[in-house]
């Protein structure tokens, strides 16, 4: 449930997720949890980057996450 209060634009790391979570220890199997989404869009795994600030895998590919990614900040950008 908390992806889903990420703001479209915005995004978290990993181990923000599992601090969100009260699991601070579990990166990795937030990493593992958002790897499996099969749902994309629904639940922004897209907005999670990794600590260092790198992309990250995803599901779909890189590309479609970069995609992504761009057109949530172009679209957040727009409307400020």
């Amino acid at each position: 449930h908390f992806l889903l209060s990420v703001p479209e634009g915005d995004v978290v790391s990993y181990s923000e997720l599992a601090s969100a979570i009260n699991r601070p220890k579990a990166v990795r199997a937030a990493a593992s949890a958002c790897a499996a989404n099969r749902v994309g869009v629904l639940v922004p795994c897209h907005r999670v980057l990794r600590g260092d600030g790198g992309i990250g895998g995803y599901r779909w590919g890189i590309e479609r996450k970069r995609s992504l990614l761009e057109g949530e900040r172009a679209r957040r950008l727009k409307s400020e």
